[in-house]
């Protein structure tokens, strides 16, 4: 069944939790909440349904960074029609005005792992892709079904899981090394960024230009040390690497504070000074690896040294990124 969705203008912020959606899981998945929270103007967050999900809803319909677990996927889609109905009510109309549905248009996927690609099957079943016009050619004949967006690697990546995942939930639309919306979305440019080897092989950051917000993936989270997949082709160099890139293409309102938005992978909206003292962390425990390497010290020996205590009272145990840190420039997987 396909959800329709109203769209119109936003002039209120607030934080909405809806909690039991249409279309959520039985059992005890049936407890848990999607929270929505205002990002900035159509840019809103969806917490709670596996990795954060970034929402841009407005006349062209809606374009999803990620889609979170796979049993969470009715939860979104409740959270998502719930929101517009209170949009609906801020901008003053009736909940049954008829203002033309916009469906889900688009589900950009940051990475390939499982909390945030598992709902891109239901989702996507959900939504339409925008056919006719000069975007006709754009997706072929899929004329059914939101169009999913990565970078190839996440592809190749899905298509090696066994069992391999449902033909719906694979990217239908992927790009090597950088790619732009071929037009304006919702009044905006959106940027697709590849950061090569970091989190893992196929990270994407998107940039929604006119409202200044970057969703990162799990490239950055506030939650937790970085995840470096090595069995993926992460590496710990493609993950500063990509801080940085993440930090060059964001601008401060005040000194370090303000500015633009950036939405972590897991965890709270944040600006470019929490990226900042991100980076500097993961930088700092890089090099303090590094410096026991030199010393031919082994892994076990590295992990005795609490590299990460400065910091393990905030994200918890080091080990496991010391870890991913040792193999990564050991070049071990």
């Amino acid at each position: 069944m396909k959800t329709k969705f109203l769209i119109v203008a936003v002039a209120a912020m607030g934080v909405v939790v809806f909690a039991q959606q249409n279309g959520a899981p039985q059992g005890a998945q049936n407890n848990a909440q999607v929270r929505v929270e205002p990002v900035r103007g159509h840019i809103y967050l969806l917490a709670g349904a596996g990795g954060n999900i970034i929402a841009s809803i407005g006349p062209d319909g809606i374009l999803l960074v990620d889609s979170g677990l796979k049993q969470n996927a009715g939860k979104v889609l409740g959270a998502l029609e719930q929101l517009n109905r209170e949009i609906a009510n801020r901008g003053g109309l009736p909940v049954t005005s008829p203002v033309p549905p916009k469906p889900i248009r688009y589900i950009i996927n940051t990475h390939l792992h499982p909390d945030h690609t598992g709902g891109n099957e239901e989702i996507s079943k959900a939504g339409k892709t925008i056919t006719g016009g000069n975007v006709t050619g754009e997706f072929g004949d899929a004329a059914e079904g939101a169009t999913i967006i990565a970078q190839q690697r996440v592809l190749d990546r899905m298509g090696e899981i066994k069992p391999e995942p449902p033909f719906a939930a694979l990217p239908s639309d992927t790009y090597h090394d950088d790619k732009k919306l071929s037009h304006f979305f919702n009044g905006e440019a959106v940027i697709l960024t590849h950061q090569p080897a970091a989190h893992t092989d196929g990270d994407t950051t998107v940039y929604f230009r006119s409202s200044d917000v970057i969703a990162t993936g799990d490239i950055f989270t506030t939650t937790s040390y970085p995840f470096i997949d090595l069995q993926n082709g992460g590496s710990i160099q493609g993950e500063i690497d990509a801080l940085n890139r993440i930090m060059d293409l964001a601008v401060p309102e005040f000194r370090t504070e303000g500015g633009t938005l950036i939405v972590p992978g897991h965890g709270r909206i944040c600006d470019i000074a929490d990226v900042a003292y991100y980076r500097d962390m993961v930088t700092i425990v890089r090099d303090r690896v590094a410096n026991l390497i030199k010393q031919d010290k082994s892994l076990d020996q590295v992990k005795a040294a609490k590299l990460t205590a400065d910091w393990d009272p905030r994200y918890g145990s080091g080990d496991r990124f010391v870890e991913a840190v040792y193999k990564s420039l050991s070049n071990k997987k």
